[in-house]
C-alpha cells in the first residue's frame, strides 16, 4: 500500500469570534426558554407543572417497566398506566392555558441547542473523512452475493449481472454454504479482492477472511439495515452504485473487532437482546417473541448474569450490553446512531443496569443516569454464570464459551470504496455547556 495517503476535504474550522457568538446566543435562547413558563404562570406555578411533567414522565417509565418485566393483566394495565400518565400532564397543560407555552419554551430550546452545536461543530473537525489510498483496480475480483438479502435486492438491483459486466466473479449463495470457506477458496485460486452483497453477519464473515489473507474488501449494501455500509459512507438505497469501486475505488483502512474467535465490523451483544434472538420462533414473529421473553430476562429470574470488565470498569449485573467496533454517536436512548469512524483503535461499551422500577424512573435523565454506563476500552470481558452465553453478533445468534473475550484489531481491514459515495453522516457534538460557557466568556477550549 502506498506510504501517502489522500485525505478527504473537512469543512473550514467555525472561527473564534464566530463560536464566541454562537455560544451567547445559546444562552440568550436558554434563558428566554426558561423565562417564558415563569412568565406565563409566575414561579410558583411554572415549577409545579414542570414538576408534574417529570412526575409524569417518571412514572411512564416506571410503567414502561412493568410492561416489559410482567405478562397477562399486569402488562396491559402498565401500558394504559403509561399513556395515561403522558395524557394526564397534556391536560393539566391544557386546562391552565400553558399548550402554547409549552410550544414556545420546546422551539427556543431547540434553537439553543441548534445554536450550542454550531458553536461546537469544529471542535470534531477532521473525525470524518478517514484517509484514502490510491491503489490499483482489482484485477480478480471475487463478489459472494446473498439473493435473499434485503428482501431480495441482488436481484432488484441486478447486481449479478452488473458485477459480472465489470469483471468480477459472482458466486450466488443457495442453500446452505460454508461461506468462509468459499472466501479462502477464492483466495487460493488467485482473487485479489473478496466482496459481499448481503447483510452485516456475511459482510463480517467475509471480512475476517480478507484481513487473513490481505486482501482489500468490498461491501455491497444489499442487506436490510447495513450499518457497516452506512459509517462506510457508501449509497444504502442504490446498492448498485457501490460496484463503482471495481473501476473507481479508492481504499481506507479499518478496525475489526473480535469477540471470542469470529470477527464482527459493527458490535457483539450480551444479555437480554442477545437471549432474545436465540430463541427459535424470533425470525418469524420478533414482537411477540421478545415480549414473551422478556420479563424472566429483565426480572433476573432467566438468563445469565453478565460481569462485564472494561479498563479499570468493573460492572456486575447488567441486564444489557452493547461492546461495538468503535463507539457509535447515539441519537437517542431508544436507537444507535452511527460511527463517526472506523479507525479508532477502540471497542465502544454501553450498558444499562436497570433493576428495578426506581432505576427505570432515573432513566428520565437520559444517558446522565446512573443505569446508564458509557465507556471506550481496548478490551473486554464479559464473565457469566453460566458455561456457554449467548451472543448477538452483527445480528447473528451465537453461543460462546464464557469467559467472552472481545478486542479491537486496529487497521486490519481492507476496504475498497467508490471514490464518490455519500459519505458517513456527520455526527451532531454533544451539547457541553461548560465547553459553550468557556466559548462565551471568551476563553480558550480544549
Amino acid at each position: 500500500m502506498p506510504d501517502a495517503a489522500i485525505h478527504p476535504s473537512n469543512p473550514a474550522p467555525v472561527p473564534r469570534s464566530t463560536q464566541r457568538w454562537l455560544s451567547r446566543l445559546a444562552f440568550l435562547v436558554a434563558g428566554a426558554a426558561a423565562l417564558v413558563p415563569l412568565a406565563a404562570a409566575g414561579v410558583r406555578g411554572s415549577l409545579l407543572l414542570i414538576g408534574a411533567a417529570v412526575a409524569a414522565v417518571a412514572a411512564a417509565l416506571v410503567a414502561t417497566w412493568w410492561f416489559l418485566t410482567h405478562r397477562r393483566i399486569i402488562r396491559w394495565l402498565s401500558a394504559v398506566t403509561a399513556v395515561a400518565a403522558l395524557v394526564a400532564v397534556a391536560v393539566l397543560f391544557a386546562r391552565a392555558e400553558m399548550v402554547w407555552v409549552v410550544v414556545v419554551t420546546a422551539t427556543l430550546w431547540a434553537g439553543a441547542a441548534a445554536a450550542g452545536r454550531a458553536a461546537l461543530a469544529d471542535r470534531s473537525a477532521g473525525s470524518t473523512g478517514q484517509p484514502e489510498y490510491e491503489t490499483p483496480a482489482p484485477q480478480r475480483p471475487f463478489l459472494i452475493m446473498n439473493p435473499r438479502s434485503g428482501g431480495g435486492k441482488v436481484a432488484r438491483f441486478d447486481l449479478v449481472d452488473r458485477a459480472r459486466a465489470l469483471g468480477a466473479e459472482v458466486a450466488v449463495l443457495e442453500g446452505t454454504v460454508d461461506i468462509v470457506a468459499l472466501a479462502r477458496q477464492a483466495v487460493r485460486d488467485g482473487a485479489d479482492l473478496l466482496g459481499v452483497a448481503g447483510g452485516d453477519g456475511t459482510q463480517a464473515l467475509v471480512a475476517g477472511v480478507a484481513a487473513e489473507h490481505g486482501v482489500p474488501f468490498m461491501v455491497i449494501s444489499a442487506g436490510t439495515r447495513n450499518h457497516f455500509a452506512l459509517d462506510l459512507g457508501l449509497d444504502r438505497d442504490d446498492p448498485a452504485t457501490n460496484l463503482d469501486a471495481l473501476s473507481d475505488g479508492v481504499e481506507i483502512l479499518v478496525d475489526l473487532g473480535r469477540v471470542g474467535d469470529r470477527t464482527f465490523v459493527n458490535n457483539a451483544s450480551f444479555g437480554a437482546y442477545a437471549a432474545v434472538v436465540q430463541s427459535p420462533t424470533y425470525r418469524d414473529a420478533k414482537t411477540a417473541t421478545t415480549l414473551d421473553l422478556l420479563p424472566d430476562l429483565l426480572n433476573g429470574a432467566g438468563g445469565a448474569r453478565l460481569v462485564v470488565h472494561a479498563g479499570e470498569l468493573d460492572l456486575a449485573g447488567p441486564r444489557a450490553v452493547l461492546v461495538s467496533n468503535n463507539p457509535y454517536t447515539w441519537t437517542d436512548m431508544a436507537g444507535l446512531g452511527s460511527r463517526p469512524r472506523l479507525d479508532g483503535g477502540i471497542l465502544g461499551v454501553v450498558a444499562v443496569t436497570v433493576r428495578g422500577a426506581g432505576d427505570a424512573a432515573r432513566l428520565v435523565g437520559g444517558r446522565r443516569s446512573r443505569a446508564f454506563t458509557e465507556i471506550t476500552a481496548d478490551t473486554v470481558v464479559v464473565e457469566a454464570d453460566v458455561p456457554d452465553l449467548p451472543v448477538g453478533v452483527d445480528g447473528e445468534a451465537l453461543l460462546l464459551p464464557t469467559p467472552v473475550r472481545c478486542e479491537v484489531r486496529p487497521a486490519a481491514l481492507r476496504v475498497r470504496v467508490p471514490r464518490r459515495r455519500p459519505g458517513a453522516p456527520v455526527p451532531r457534538p454533544r451539547l457541553d455547556w461548560a465547553v459553550l460557557g468557556r466559548m462565551a466568556l471568551g476563553r480558550r477550549t480544549v
